[in-house]
């Protein structure tokens, strides 16, 4: 039986690159060498996109030039169907190889990978892809287009307030008034299109509420201030599927250091919580399953199967939520379409190893991108053919 060729594809402009890195190879390792033939495509923070095996060895990333001089620049083929990259080859008469590629798996965390933007590249060559569509991967990027769409389907919400960078520049006094009147202390800022905890911080005052939010607007042109909630507890719940047929893990609870977890707090510590060689998502401190009643559990299963289908959600993705720990109300934080580590750790102890895990999102993909191409994306037609326009200023008529 040929061997399905899967492109791991990691790495990009985005400022969770490290933590790409650590999901990708963690995911390279656990993929069945009997089912596929896996080829690593790197992509560098400055946009250069590389292959080759030592890209496949964590150690290799710890002199980064060396290991790129040891790579091979390739060139993806954007034309729709052909599945392949090119690598170009040096000298007046050389010709540039082509490598086939059946299907992608983007191990992408946050902009330029997880946001749309490489699903997009991917709709372009027509070529299968695990993961969210460009439209879901879009939303659940963004966190006040995710509030918007989720308190449209009814899911619960904590109180916010969004604003853009630019008002903040123009209307300080004017978005402190419109914070503290709508939502008072304490609350948390965060910028609308990142993860991992980067940007994010806690305002307890006007004061420390100027400072958080020089911080998030130095990340991103958009902004999002919650209400923080009381007795704070975060749950998560990663779901699989597709929006005909999702299925939800078992819970989990983070342990932060503080009061929110940190990036420290998910990618820098091991289980023990000391400090140490990053595993990703999978060195975060946690109890599996979540120490909470069965019916909370399932009620978070069930507003996470529906988060993920409000957002067009296909692939693997972690829905993080928000606990107050006396009234046990619950709030949908945030959906993570990539999660770090794809989130195995919480498959493993509901049943699915991680290659059986990796194996459904190929399956997920190829399904996708079969329904894709039965539907019809042009109209049989051309009123260009004989039609009579008088011109340039005709078709303005």
């Amino acid at each position: 039986m040929q061997k399905i060729r899967v492109g791991v594809v990691f790495g990009g402009k985005s400022v969770e690159h490290e933590i790409s890195i650590v999901s990708a190879l963690q995911a390279m390792a656990a993929l069945n060498q009997e089912k596929y033939s896996v080829t690593p495509i790197y992509i560098s923070k400055d946009g250069i996109w590389y292959t080759g095996e030592k890209l496949t060895d964590i150690e290799a990333y710890r002199k980064l030039p060396e290991l790129l001089a040891a790579c091979q620049k390739i060139v993806p083929a954007i034309n729709s169907d052909e599945r392949q990259y090119y690598i170009p080859k040096q000298g007046m008469f050389a010709k540039w190889l082509q490598e086939q590629i059946d299907i992608m798996l983007p191990i992408f965390h946050g902009s330029h990978g997880e946001d749309g933007c490489m699903q997009g590249v991917f709709e372009l060559m027509n070529i299968p892809y695990a993961g969210p569509g460009v439209l879901g991967a879009a939303v659940g990027m963004d966190k006040i287009m995710m509030k918007a769409v989720l308190k449209d389907a009814g899911l619960p919400m904590v109180p916010y307030v969004w604003f853009t960078g630019f008002r903040w520049t123009e209307e300080q006094n004017a978005v402190i008034g419109e914070i503290e009147r709508e939502l008072g202390y304490p609350v948390i800022v965060k910028p609308a299109n990142l993860g991992s905890s980067i940007g994010i911080g806690k305002a307890a005052n006007r004061e420390e509420l100027v400072d958080a939010i020089e911080l998030a607007v130095s990340f991103s042109s958009r902004i999002v201030v919650e209400k923080m909630v009381e007795h704070l507890r975060e749950i998560n719940c990663s779901v699989l599927g597709d929006v005909e047929y999702a299925e939800a893990s078992v819970c989990e609870e983070p342990v932060a250091a503080k009061d929110i977890l940190t990036y420290a707090d998910k990618y820098m510590k091991d289980s023990s919580g000391k400090t140490g060689d990053s595993k990703g998502m999978a060195s975060l401190s946690r109890q599996i399953p979540a120490p909470i009643s069965e019916d909370l559990t399932k009620r978070i299963q069930d507003y996470a199967k529906k988060t993920f289908i409000a957002l067009d959600g296909s692939g693997v993705s972690r829905i993080d939520f928000l606990l107050n720990g006396d009234s046990e109300e619950v709030f949908v934080n945030e959906i993570n379409t990539i999660p770090g580590s794809l989130s195995f750790y919480l498959w493993q102890a509901t049943g699915k190893d991680f290659g059986q895990l990796l194996d459904k999102l190929i399956e997920l993909a190829l399904k996708r991108n079969r329904e894709k191409n039965r539907l019809t994306y042009s109209y049989d037609g051309n009123i260009l053919a004989g039609g009579n326009f008088g011109g340039l200023k005709g078709c303005k008529k």
